[in-house]
């Protein structure tokens, strides 16, 4: 897979709840960075929790890498894990489907509060989940 566009911003491992707040956080930083709207913000950072917390509960912990675009006034992110994969990524992304205890509205709802969304999964070697936002 080729590299995120723009430069390096922040780098995490996810590995608790707190990790996954830290990690949140740096992307609502990246989005300040290039001064986004208070709405464009909610939706990536909300994007981002829903991702990253997947990582940690159904991956077994992952790592976040974020990056920011000034060009394009973008924070592209990626997040992958080393867990059991996703067997069915388009079931996966419907409403309602889950795998565990949730509302089944996760995956889906970060691929539509994002403005680019990918998504591979092979099983037994993990998921990796690029997304992205404009400012």
């Amino acid at each position: 897979m080729s590299p995120l566009p723009g430069a390096f911003f922040e780098r995490h491992e996810i590995r608790t709840e707190s990790c996954v707040f830290r990690a949140r956080q740096a992307v609502g930083r990246a989005m300040d960075g290039l001064q986004a709207r208070a709405i464009r913000k909610t939706r990536i950072v909300t994007a981002a929790s829903e991702i990253f917390r997947n990582g940690l509960i159904y991956g077994g912990g992952a790592i976040a890498v974020i990056h920011t675009d000034p060009r394009d006034a973008m924070v592209w992110i990626e997040c992958r894990d080393e867990g059991p994969g996703i067997a069915d990524v388009d079931q996966a992304l419907e409403d309602g489907f889950t795998s565990g205890t949730g509302l089944g509205r996760g995956l889906g709802g970060a691929k539509r509060l994002s403005d680019r969304f990918e998504i591979t999964s092979t099983a037994g070697q993990g998921t990796r989940i690029r997304f992205a936002a404009r400012a």
